[in-house]
């Protein structure tokens, strides 16, 4: 879906969102409460700049805006594959993103990522992945890697890896297989207004991701060794 089709269902013709190159900022009045938007488009590529950018509208709202609502809308190839950005540590930067999006968790924004085109890699792990929790449109589509390239990193066959990827959501990409593992919450079809609505009324506060993967089926041992290891500390 394109991104000002989006916000218009969303937030109506006169939503105030921005697009400057490939980032999205803006503020939008919601059931009388403004929510501060930050994200991508254009399948972006996250490097150096558009990492910082994030970052900054982020920073932003928790400096200006005291407790309001961050709305992340996600749409990315991953990080940004350049010897500049290499150099000028793309690294870093995305861990700053990330590092903004958990200290606004921990002043009191409710963050809400929404996967509403594509997001892959590194761009969806430091940004949607962060967030209190991440939705997604069902035509959306996601994944950390394909298989090949999965088959190059593991030395497994590529028939082997799909073979897998029939029983374990973990070796498969696609939106259906998020859900099952917990990375995405919910979809939401229908009446966006009324799934944001549910969202900021009734996402916990505390990570559900692991826990929900174990019920839906998808990643049976992580809620468990989480909470040894919490036990033990």
């Amino acid at each position: 879906m394109q991104w000002n089709h989006l916000v218009n269902q969303l937030f109506g013709p006169d939503h105030g969102i921005r697009l400057a190159g490939d980032l999205l900022r803006g503020e939008v009045l919601f059931d009388g409460e403004r929510i501060n938007v930050v994200g991508t488009t254009n399948h972006a590529p996250i490097g150096v700049q558009l990492a910082l950018a994030q970052a900054r509208a982020v920073l932003d709202t928790v400096a200006q805006h005291p407790g309001r609502p961050i709305l992340i809308l996600i749409d990315t190839q991953g990080q940004q594959l350049r010897r500049r950005d290499e150099l000028l540590g793309i690294n870093r930067a995305m861990a700053h993103l990330g590092t903004c999006i958990d200290l606004a968790r921990r002043r009191g924004h409710r963050v809400l990522g929404l996967v509403y085109d594509q997001a892959l890699s590194g761009g969806f792990i430091t940004s949607g992945l962060i967030a209190d929790a991440c939705f997604a449109l069902p035509e959306a589509e996601i994944r950390v890697m394909r298989i090949p390239a999965m088959a190059r990193v593991t030395k497994l066959s590529e028939e082997r890896l799909a073979e897998l990827s029939q029983s374990n959501p973990v070796f498969a990409p696609g939106v259906q297989n998020y859900v099952a593992m917990g990375g995405v919450r919910a979809l939401w079809e229908g009446n966006l207004p009324a799934a944001l609505r549910e969202a900021l009324a009734n996402t916990p506060v505390a990570d559900q991701r692991a826990q929900d993967g174990a019920e839906r089926g998808g990643r049976l041992l992580a809620a468990a060794v989480a909470q040894r290891v919490l036990d033990a500390a």
